[in-house]
């Protein structure tokens, strides 16, 4: 599977943005969908997920009374909106694919096969 992240740009803090990933060549229902992004000089890490269906939810703790994943099937896209955006949110965010036929989401990176090629977000203070 293919995937094309955008929407990333440059935001003020409090601002909102709403990040899309396209995907292409396999039954995109059958991935579990990650969201992850990696800041200048750190580690890449989770930041949130959901299941093949849609029907489950996973999110990091740093974000998750401000972001919100859901994934249209019939349109093969995931999308991250983000609320009230702040500088430490600046990060290159990348979304990647897990084939999993279940109703299981991993916050792993491991777990994840397939990447995009990653959007930058900058939040400005």
């Amino acid at each position: 599977v293919q995937l094309q992240a955008s929407g990333g740009g440059l935001v003020q803090a409090g601002d909102s943005l709403r990040l899309s990933c396209a995907a292409s060549g396999r039954t995109f229902s059958n991935y579990a969908m990650g969201w992850f992004r990696q800041a200048p000089g750190k580690e890449r890490e989770f930041v949130a997920g959901i299941s093949g269906s849609g029907h489950n939810t996973k999110y990091a703790d740093s974000v998750k009374d401000r972001a919100t994943i859901s994934r249209d099937n019939a349109k093969m896209t995931v999308y991250l909106q983000m609320n009230s955006l702040k500088p430490v949110d600046t990060a290159v965010y990348y979304c990647a694919a897990d084939y999993n036929l279940g109703w299981r989401v991993s916050d792993g990176i491991s777990e994840y096969s397939y990447w995009g090629q990653g959007t930058l977000v900058t939040v400005s203070s």
